[in-house]
Formats: C-alpha cells, structure tokens, sequence
C-alpha cells in the first residue's frame, strides 16, 4: 500500500484549486521554513519544471539571456534596416540611372562620374521628411515599437524568472553553472525527485515519480500529439491537381494552442485545470458552438492581421535566407522534418531532445530513402540543362580569369550568379550512379529509428504513394519556407471554414480524454500510457485492454510510447497493467527467440555488416542494430556467418527477439554513472537499469580514467538502439496480427469514428507490483556521441548502402 496513493490517478480533488490561487499563476514562491534556501510549495510547477527544463537544453543563465537580448535586437534592426532601405536610399543613383558629377579642386576628373555609396544615401532630413509624409509607414512603425516594447518587457521578466532558476540549480540541485552541460536530463530529474522528498515542492504528493515530471513539462503537448493521432488535427486540405495535402506550420500551430489551451476563451481555465464545464456532456451542443465563435472570432483576427504578420515573414525570410541561398542553394533542396511528422512521430510523453535525438538519428536513412525514387525524364532533363548552363558558365568563367575588366560589363556578375545556382539545383535531381534500390530495406532502416510507421507502407514500399505520404513527414526546405510564407494567408480561412466544423468533435474529445491526476492536474487520458484503457489488441494487448476503438490509440502509440518510456526512465516502476503488459511481451520476445538465428551469429555478423554495407565502421550499438537489420538479407541471400555454418532464412522480428532474449538473460551490468564528480561505479547499477552486458565483461573495456560523461552517452546511446529493436519486432508482431485487417493507400490511419461514449469508465487506481527489467549489449564497448539533428549514425550507412467523422454517444469521461 505504500504506492497507493501515488498511483490514484484518476481521483479528483476538490481542493487543488488552492495550488495556485488566482493572480499568483506565475510566481516562484521562495518560502523560507528553517533553511535560508527551501523551495516549498511551489506556485505553478508546470511552468516551474519547464523552466528547469529549458535552462538545462539552453546550458543555462548566461546563454539564454544572451539569446533573448539578441532576438531582441533581431526585430530592431530588421525594422529598422527595411525603413531605411524604402526611404533612405536613392535608387537612380545607385543604379547610375542618374549621373552624378563630383566637382572641386581637388577631385580627379576620371573619377568624377563614379558612384559612391554615400552618394547614393539621402541625408538624414530629407529622410525623415520621407518617413514623416508616409502614414502608412509611420503606422507600421508604430505597431512595431508597441510589440518591441512588448517583447522587452517579457524578456526583464525572463531575467528575473530565470535567475531564480539558476540559484536554484545551484543552492538545491547543487549544480554549478560551469558543470551544468555535463549533467543529463535524467541526472537532473533525479536530483528533482530527490529534493522533494526533502522539500515538498508539491504539496499534495509526498513523492515526485518521473512521469509526473514529464506530465508537467509536456501537458499541452501531449494532447496535441493524441490529436494527430486520432486524426482530429491538423486538418487536412484536398486541393485540385495536388490532391490530399497536410498543412500545418508554426502561425497555425500557435493559433490551435491559443484556442484550446492558453488564449482568452480556451477550454482550460489555467494551466493545469480544463474548465469544469467542458467535463459534463449535458452542454457539449452549446460548448460547442461557443469554440465555434471563439475560432471564428480567431480566424478574423488573423485576416486583419496578414498584411503585417505576411510583411514580417516575408522580411524575416529574405534575410534569413538570401545568403545561404547565395552560398549553398541546393540547400532548398535538402528535406527536414515537417511539423505534421514531429507530431506524427512523437511519443507520448517524450520530451524535445529525446524526440530529436531520436529523429536526427533518422536523418539520413530517410533522406536515403527519399533520394532513391528517381524520374528518369527528369534526370535527362537535368542533365542537358546541367550541360548548357555549365558551357555557358565556364566561358564566363574563363573571360574573367583573362582579363578582370569583363566583371564590369552590365549583369555579366548576376548572368554567373543565376547560372551558379541553376547548376547545383539540376545537379540535385541527378541520382549517385553507385546508389542501389533497395527501398524495403532503406524503410525498415528508417522505421528503426522514427518508431511508427503506417500498415500499408509494408511491402510497398516502392510504390510512389508510400513516397509521398513520407514526403508529408520529411518535406523539402522550399517547401517548408513556402509554407511558412503562405501561411498568414491560409491560417485563417483554416480556422473560419475547417477548423469550426469540427468544434463538437474538439469538445467530445477533451472531455472524453481528460483525466485528473492527484498532484498533477487535467492531462490527456493517453499520456498516462495506460495499456488497459487505450492499448490495441493488434498490438500486442489483446486480453490485456478494454478500449474501444474510438479508444484505442492509433499506430500502436500507447504500446511504443510505454516501451520508449520505460527505457528512457529505468527506474520509473509503471503501473499493474503497464508492468503486465511489459511481462507479456518479454515472455513473447523469449518465445520467438527459440526460432531466430544465434545470438552469437548475430553479434559475430555486426564487423561483416559494416564491410558489406559501408565503407566505415560504427560504434557497438550500431553494429549491433545493424546486424539485426541485415540478417534477413545476408541468409536470404545465402551468405555464411563468421562460423562458416548456412542458417535458415529468418526475418528482422526473428532476430529482434534473439538480440532482446539474450540481453535480458545477461546478468553483468554496465557501469551506471556515479552521482559523484570524482569518479565511476564500474561494478554496479540501479537495479532497474535497462543495461545488461554479455560474458565478455564490458568493464574491462572501461577504464577508471573514463569520464561520468562518457559512461552515460553510452547507455543513452545503448538505450536508443534497445527501443529501435523493441521498435522492429512489436511492428513485425503487429503485422502477423492484422494481415487480415491491411489497410489501403491514402490514409495515415483507418478512419475512427470520434463519437461520444455511452458511459463513464470506472475510475481505476493502480499500485505497482513490479518493475521492468530491460536489456544491454553483449559486446565490448567503443564510446560514441550523440548526434545532430541532421546527422546519421555510422549504422545507418551500413543499412541504406546495401541494397473527420460521426459522433455516437458512448463515453469514458474520467
């Protein structure tokens, strides 16, 4: 019973009101009880946690407020460059359209003709007398001092928040600023949920766990990573000629955000209570049609807003840009992540480094991916246009090295210019003539890492509608520029004639996915990764869940999140279903080990992967992820093992389930990071950690002179390669689960009806029984980094070288 309390998550409380009393929502309250530093019953720990949060990823004090003055100036000098441009410059001079004779003693007679720049700047009168004879830039100029004035005054109340957080981290983290970018996130959450032990930050829990962290810190978040999942956001636009598109870019984003979580008429009432009349169903006609005004409302204000809001992404833009367009334009034709696919592809309760972490570690099979479908029309096209543009240049080229003097000739600087860039975009629909199509292998390279992937992608991966719906995920950077330029235009008529329609279904869907957890407030029923109330039988959870299908989360997202935090967060002990669940899928991971391939061919096969499929070598948890992947191909193909021995063909599943066996059977641990600067526990662990080791003991492959840094990337990094496999096998169980449900093209998921539920679940309390013992590496270790965004691991080119709806009333409201 010692858990049960902190495991009622869905009693409500009447009284946790008086957390945050009205009119003190933002404040840190520094109450002193005894010790000259006690932080005790915090106002507003959401905002609090997120703040630790960021001051961690930013590296502290110092960089953000550096950051903060600097957007500052930003918009100063954008403003106040783009003013003096359209009013300050004359332009017949400068393009000599006007002659300009300087005369006096002194001046050479061959240079009297020659434009200068200053002679092409007015004088600081007449340029005010041409600001001052426009009302329409004297308006501007108006709006904008008001928003700089605006944003100065939030970026003091930043300073002051914020320096609060840095004593904080130094008086009760015990963190120095200097230390700081060597402590992880999970370092730091520690030493969170440590101190409250000592100090009752959180007045109504006695005990913090990691999940009540994390719910704090991503609320918001995570109801709109449920939204996407079940299709209710962003809503999709169906356009002639181009079809079914996905829109949804950051002025769209922060409008959705403003309407449903923090703007004047949203459905929560602070941030961490939904209103209480949204909790009832007896009014959802009548909620209803207030969300419905409100976005229209929203959808108007941001129509008289576009000329300015579309000025300023238009400026931002050209100054953002031009250079690197100048410097590298094939730029624009590389691919990032689109908004839609970060929240697509998120976790549930998955924080902002792990999610780009996770997807940088993506990058590049994907872009591989993505590179592979080429148009042989095109190709020729590019060719051609590469060949003349290229002569052309190269003459010009040629002219200039021989004599200097035909640079002055009119637009000969520009016509190389334009030529320079038309040459490196055709040169980028040019595919490598070394590249191999090997599109099933490439997208299981890249459902390792990105963890979701919808069914009809299996098999198809060749076809070109599989390409485009991952083009929605991984668009090209034009694209995303275009879209961002566009969207002042396009927001509003998305919020008026798109967004409203679906109000009822907003409404149902808060009320129906809104739980209260004790200590922590209103999140989505999906955050708390709750296998019996939105698990998915076809993955995984059958007999183990009583959702429905408008329950159920779509894509297996209750299931992968629960694994991804778990292994994330060793020693977060889940609840009684999540721990079932956990025990349910070991035991099928043993089970399926029995008919895969050897561990020991496996983990021997990792050095003949790299030669076969790179022409480098990768760190042990790539290699050991890229053995798995391989496999399948090198027995299929008939290729020995190192033992010499054939083996029978097995699939990526197969050998998942033979690497994961044997790993949870290991016993000798890692060396868990020491809470101590000074040195390592190499013989020891938490209990609970995720990491094992073979036979072969990674100790001895560790030095004592190792860093504390060094021993925790790489469990971070053995982490991240453990859920890739979980991640392979639970979408090769799931496919052996649902052949007879296979879905069709043109949809990221079956349609689910998002109806009312009928009647309200029970609300349910869990303990914890027992904890998840997960898994580590069988092999000597060679530390590795993480990497960047837009960085790939040397594993992933071992791999990618070889080859809206009816509502009905049924109900689980909390």
């Amino acid at each position: 019973m010692a858990n049960f309390e902190a495991y009622q998550e869905y009693q409500r409380i009447d009284d946790f009101e008086e957390d945050s009393p009205p009119g003190e929502e933002d404040l840190l309250v520094h109450v002193p009880e005894g010790l000259s530093d006690s932080w005790h019953h915090i106002k507003n720990l959401d905002n609090f946690f997120t703040r630790i949060y960021q001051f961690h990823q930013k590296n502290g004090f110092a960089c953000m407020m550096l950051s903060e003055f600097f957007e500052l100036f930003q918009f100063l000098f954008v403003v106040t460059f783009t003013t003096f441009l359209f009013n300050c410059v004359e332009y017949d001079i400068l393009f000599a359209n006007r002659a300009v004779n300087h005369t006096g003693p002194s001046q050479n007679p061959l240079d009297r003709n020659k434009v200068s720049l200053p002679d092409a700047i007015l004088p600081s009168q007449q340029c005010t007398e041409r600001i001052q004879e426009n009302s329409w830039i004297i308006f501007l100029l108006i709006m904008a001092t008001i928003f700089w004035v605006y944003r100065m005054i939030k970026v003091f109340c930043n300073i002051l928040s914020y320096w609060e957080i840095r004593q904080f981290y130094i008086k009760a983290l015990k963190i120095s600023m200097d230390e700081l970018c060597n402590f992880t996130w999970q370092e730091v959450q520690d030493r969170l949920i440590s101190l409250q032990r000592e100090q009752q930050m959180c007045i109504h829990k006695k005990e913090l766990t990691e999940l009540d962290i994390y719910h704090r810190i991503l609320r918001f978040k995570n109801y709109m990573v449920a939204m996407v999942n079940k299709s209710l956001l962003p809503v999709q636009l169906q356009l002639p000629l181009l079809g079914n598109l996905v829109f949804l870019t950051q002025g769209l984003k922060y409008n959705f955000e403003l309407i449903l979580f923090w703007g004047p008429g949203s459905l929560f009432q602070n941030k961490w209570n939904l209103h209480p009349k949204y909790k009832r169903a007896g009014n959802r006609l009548e909620l209803a049609q207030q969300l419905s005004r409100v976005i229209l409302l929203l959808g108007v204000a941001n129509l008289l807003l576009c000329p300015f809001i579309l000025v300023w992404q238009v400026l931002y833009a050209f100054f953002s840009y031009t250079e690197v367009i100048r410097r590298e334009p094939g730029s624009l034709g590389a691919r990032r992540w689109s908004m839609f696919g970060r929240l697509y592809l998120r976790h549930f309760n998955e924080l902002d480094h792990e999610l780009h972490g996770r997807l940088g570690r993506g990058y590049k099979p994907i872009s591989k991916y993505m590179n592979s479908f080429t148009s042989p029309l095109l190709t020729v096209l590019a060719k051609n246009v590469a060949f003349f543009s290229g002569s052309v240049l190269a003459v010009l080229i040629a002219l200039t090295v021989y004599d200097e003097d035909v640079l002055t000739v009119q637009h000969i600087l520009t016509a190389i210019t334009v030529l320079g860039v038309v040459i490196t975009i055709t040169r980028s629909f040019i595919p490598d003539e070394h590249m191999v199509w090997c599109p099933e292998q490439l997208l299981q390279c890249v459902l390792a890492h990105i963890h979701y992937m919808p069914d009809h992608w299996r098999g198809n991966a060749n076809k070109s509608e599989t390409r485009d719906e991952v083009a929605q995920l991984f668009q090209y950077k034009a694209l995303f520029i275009l879209e961002e330029l566009l969207s002042p235009i396009v927001t509003p008529f998305i919020l008026i004639f798109l967004l409203r329609n679906k109000s009822l279904e907003i409404i149902d869907f808060f009320r129906n996915f809104t739980v209260e957890v004790v200590g922590v407030g209103d999140i989505c029923s999906f955050a708390q990764m709750d296998i019996r109330r939105h698990g998915n039988p076809l993955w995984m959870s059958e007999g183990q869940t009583e959702a429905s299908v408008y329950q159920q989360a779509e894509n297996g997202k209750t299931e992968l999140s629960l694994m991804h935090f778990t292994i994330k967060n060793p020693r977060w002990q889940p609840p009684q279903e999540s721990s079932v669940f956990i025990s349910h899928l070991k035991e099928k991971v043993h089970q399926d080990a029995q008919g895969g391939p050897p561990t020991q061919l496996l983990l021997s096969e990792a050095p003949l992967c790299s030669s076969l499929l790179s022409n480098g070598s990768g760190n042990e948890p790539d290699n050991l992820l890229a053995s798995v992947l391989a496999h399948p191909v090198l027995t299929a193909s008939g290729l020995p093992g190192r033992d010499r021995r054939f083996v029978p063909p097995s699939t990526a599943a197969s050998a998942a389930a033979s690497v994961l066996a044997s790993l949870s059977s290991s016993h000798c641990q890692l060396p868990h990071a020491s809470r101590s600067r000074s040195h390592v526990h190499l013989p020891s662990t938490h209990p609970d950690s995720t990491m094992y080791c073979s036979d072969r003991t990674i100790i001895d492959s560790m030095s004592a002179s190792d860093s504390r840094m060094k021993s925790t990337t790489l469990l971070s990094e053995f982490a991240s390669a453990e859920m890739s496999l979980h991640a392979i096998y639970m979408h090769e169980v799931h496919q052996q689960n649902s052949l007879p449900h296979q879905r069709t093209f043109g949809q990221w998921q079956n349609p689910v009806p998002m109806r009312e539920l009928s009647s309200n679940a029970g609300s349910q309390t869990h303990s914890v029984h027992t904890a998840v013992s997960l898994s580590n590496m069988p092999t000597p270790l060679r530390l590795g980094g993480w990497t960047e965004e837009e960085e790939g691991d040397a594993e992933e080119e071992e791999i990618l070288n070889s080859g809206s709806t009816p509502k009905q009333d049924s109900r689980s409201s909390y």
